[in-house]
């Protein structure tokens, strides 16, 4: 179970003496093997403290994998784990720029802090005290200086900036919740409390978008080619209905919308396999990105596309052998190909890539990616390298 912070706990993590007792527990291993001497030393240091201490060692650790910046940040398990990515929140706040914004569940700031660097004015609330205290240390520690006051999310406080909310998707006992009634606050009332109010509101990428109809703009954003979240946006000058942001940890940065034209062709496969980014195909703007790419369909019903120069910047995967799927041909050809390594990519067919990794038994000494999908009624088997391109 996480540790529960209290207002003691902050004040005390805040103040000389806990910021002391966390540069001195910041050295230690806390791996298995250490935990009972970890523990122990702790509780030497701070012995008032000691869980608040050892906890935030730990989420500060793990804070490093996704915020920039955070090493003397404070946190809750709950709120680093829904926390945005910075390159995202940053994303998302360059939407707001010179706007006046209002983060109605700003938690311990995470995203408040990257819309307080570029907003007119930047106000956060949150019902929770202990992680309003996190958030103005938090803010301090970035050098920002947004409003913060405790409020109710469905309450408003204030009356024309854009509303900003990251309704809490798991219940006190971590569960999470998967209907957008059983958010925190529910999303239906987050809309209906702020009427005719520009909204941006994060949510699951996996979210049934047609439950929000009010949504100007659904926006899904992936990162190094994860998807982190969706964006329902209202209003912020939405332009399109539908949007994906792929972003990379080195800077470079694309986006393709409904209004990018969409006429492709279904043809035979090129020379190459592309696999759009999970942004592009849960977005639904497939055909928009293989349009702006000069690539082609091989299914009109599946997300791989095909073509004979592969955009630039992404693992794309040459095709050195095809043919019609089947657990002998491919035994065939891994044996002929010398292939050991086998990664296996699937679309559109019922195959655990897993055990038909264990039923191939690859032996050679070479590597190849094995790409299974339909075409038409039919399986077929793409045998590639893949490469960045």
């Amino acid at each position: 179970m996480p540790y529960h912070f209290t207002l003691d706990d902050v004040a005390f993590l805040r103040s000389g003496a806990g910021s002391a007792a966390l540069a001195a527990c910041s050295s230690l291993p806390l791996t298995d093997k250490t935990r009972i001497a970890d523990v122990a030393a702790v509780r030497r240091i701070a012995p008032d403290h000691a869980a608040a201490v050892l906890e935030t060692v730990v989420l500060r650790r793990k804070s490093s994998a996704k915020l920039d910046s955070a090493g003397s940040w404070l946190f809750t398990g709950d709120a680093l784990q829904q926390a945005s990515a910075t390159l995202v929140a940053r994303h998302r706040a360059s939407r707001l720029a010179g706007r006046d914004v209002h983060d109605v569940t700003c938690s311990v700031g995470a995203d408040l802090v990257e819309i307080a660097r570029v907003a007119a004015k930047a106000l956060g609330s949150d019902l929770d005290e202990v992680r309003l205290a996190m958030a103005r240390h938090n803010a301090a520690e970035a050098g920002v200086s947004p409003a913060l006051l405790r409020a109710d999310a469905l309450r408003p406080v204030s009356r024309s900036s854009v509303v900003v909310a990251d309704p809490a998707r798991r219940d006190s006992a971590g569960r999470r919740a998967w209907k957008p009634g059983e958010f925190l606050p529910p999303l239906d009332g987050l809309v209906e409390a702020y009427p005719g109010r520009e909204l941006s509101v994060k949510c699951a990428p996996g979210l049934d978008f047609s439950i929000a109809p009010w949504a100007d703009e659904v926006e899904l954003v992936s990162l190094d080619g994860q998807v982190r979240e969706a964006c329902l946006w209202r209003g912020v000058d939405s332009t399109v209905s539908r949007r994906a942001t792929v972003l990379r940890s080195d800077g470079a940065q694309w986006t393709v919308t409904d209004a990018d034209p969409d006429e492709i062709p279904v043809r035979e496969p090129g020379e190459w396999i592309v696999d759009p980014d999970g942004a592009v195909v849960r977005a639904g703007l497939v055909r928009h990105y293989a349009a702006r790419h000069g690539l082609w369909q091989l299914d009109e019903r599946i997300a791989y596309l095909t073509g004979d120069t592969p955009p630039p910047g992404i693992r794309a995967f040459r095709v050195f052998e095809h043919g019609p799927y089947s657990e002998k041909n491919l035994r065939v050809l891994l044996k002929k190909h010398d292939i050991g390594r086998l990664e296996i990519l699937v679309r559109g067919l019922d195959i655990d890539p897993d055990a038909l990794r264990r039923k191939l038994k690859p032996r050679g000494g070479e590597e190849a990616t094995l790409v299974l999908t339909r075409i038409g009624r039919s399986g077929v088997a793409f045998l590639c390298r893949a490469q960045l391109t």
